[in-house]
């Protein structure tokens, strides 16, 4: 497991990188929110009412931060995030 701390702005994100079996699990977290790899159920997240994102098709932090939104929650809608939002802009957003 890869923890890094990653500064947007004037604060901090957590960039999570977890090696499971056959892919990795890349996390960026917030204080408002989260991003998550194609392993997040945003069903789950909805009914959590969490500030949720979702991209795919990334396997490190860094690739992490170039992707574009897949999908999101409602409750990321609702902060101003969208989808084919690029990620440095959602997490600016979300830290």
């Amino acid at each position: 497991m890869k923890v890094k701390k990653i500064k947007i702005g004037k604060k901090y994100i957590r960039g999570i990188l977890i090696n499971l079996l056959s892919k990795n699990f890349i996390l960026l977290r917030g204080s408002k929110g989260y991003v998550m790899c194609g392993y997040l159920n945003l069903s789950v997240a909805r009914k959590f009412n969490d500030v949720a994102v979702k991209i795919i098709g990334v396997s490190t932090i860094k690739e992490a931060l170039k992707a574009k939104v897949h999908s999101l929650s409602p409750a990321a809608r609702k902060l101003g995030l969208y989808k084919g939002q690029p990620i440095k802009e959602a997490v600016k957003i979300i830290a």
